[in-house]
């Protein structure tokens, strides 16, 4: 069995999650290949020792692995999708942040579950992921690897004036949201930024989107669920020259006018699943679901 090992590194929970993981698939035979700048880190740490094949890019993954295991947050996970791609490799994350509502393995009992992984005992959970074109063509988002497993968000850049928003949909005018910003997300996007502007929580084989406006100055200005195979265009104007578009948490500048077009991608991200961490459970924990005696 061969498996990709990437990471971020946090010094309180991660060392002894990384020697867990190393140790366990030490002892159980499996090859582990990891990403060469956290190799490079891990060297630094003196958490590891011995020489290790690396990778850098999706073109490294291929069938012969089994999985990708990310150690961190879902912000981990998220770096970690721009390395895998259209690779098909599965990601696995192993929670050392602190929500966590992707990296769902908890730290506490790393060999239980890891030993699902020996065993092959789970199940994939296919992402939705969205492209984005810009007209004029602008080369910070092709440089941004163009795609969002999360969101894709236009926002305000150097003013505290609200940004409009001309929303189109499949080509039909929708609305002009005059807000701090406009989110459209994926299912699994809808527990992140999404969430906290407002928007509802999709599980994730809903094939749907959301559009969820950042406080928008027209209160009646709702979150709206539209079919993922629904093409969006937006055109931002606004006091200032630019706005940001951000994929995740990559961030770019564009023109006041620029035309963005955002689709379904024609590829999806695999997420495993392991026996009793359920995106339900994972909800109910997270959000403390029944904490309230009343629920």
């Amino acid at each position: 069995m061969k498996i990709a090992i990437y990471g971020q590194y946090y010094q309180n929970s991660t060392e002894p999650i990384i020697k867990d993981i190393f140790l366990f698939f030490k002892s159980n035979n499996v090859e582990m290949v990891i990403e060469e700048n956290f190799l490079e880190m891990l060297y630094e740490k003196e958490l590891v020792k011995k020489e290790y094949k690396t990778f850098s890019s999706s073109t490294s993954l291929d069938e012969s692995f089994e999985m990708l295991i990310s150690i961190g947050g879902d912000g981990t996970i998220l770096r970690a999708a721009t390395l895998v791609r259209n690779s098909g490799v599965p990601i696995l994350g192993i929670n050392a942040g602190r929500l966590g509502f992707l990296a769902t393995v908890p730290k506490e009992s790393i060999d239980n579950f890891l030993q699902f992984v020996i065993d092959k005992n789970y199940t994939i959970s296919e992402r939705t992921l969205l492209s984005i074109t810009c007209d004029p063509k602008n080369d910070a988002i092709e440089e941004n690897l163009n795609f969002a497993m999360n969101e894709v968000t236009v926002s305000r850049k150097d003013t505290t004036s609200m940004i409009t928003v001309d929303t189109y949909l499949n080509d039909e005018y929708l609305n002009s949201y005059w807000a701090d910003g406009l989110i459209i997300s994926t299912p699994t996007g809808s527990t992140g930024y999404s969430l906290s502007c407002g928007g509802p929580i999709l599980t994730p084989n809903v094939e749907s989107l959301v559009i969820t406006p950042i406080a928008p100055h027209n209160l009646n200005a709702r979150p709206l669920v539209i079919p993922d195979n629904t093409e969006i265009k937006l055109r931002v104007s606004g006091r200032e020259d630019r706005y940001l578009v951000s994929l995740d948490s990559r961030i770019a500048s564009v023109k006041n006018e620029s035309v963005l077009t955002i689709r379904k991608t024609d590829f999806k991200i695999n997420m495993i699943e392991i026996p009793g961490e359920t995106f339900l459970k994972t909800l109910r924990n997270k959000l403390l679901w029944g904490e309230d005696k009343r629920n």
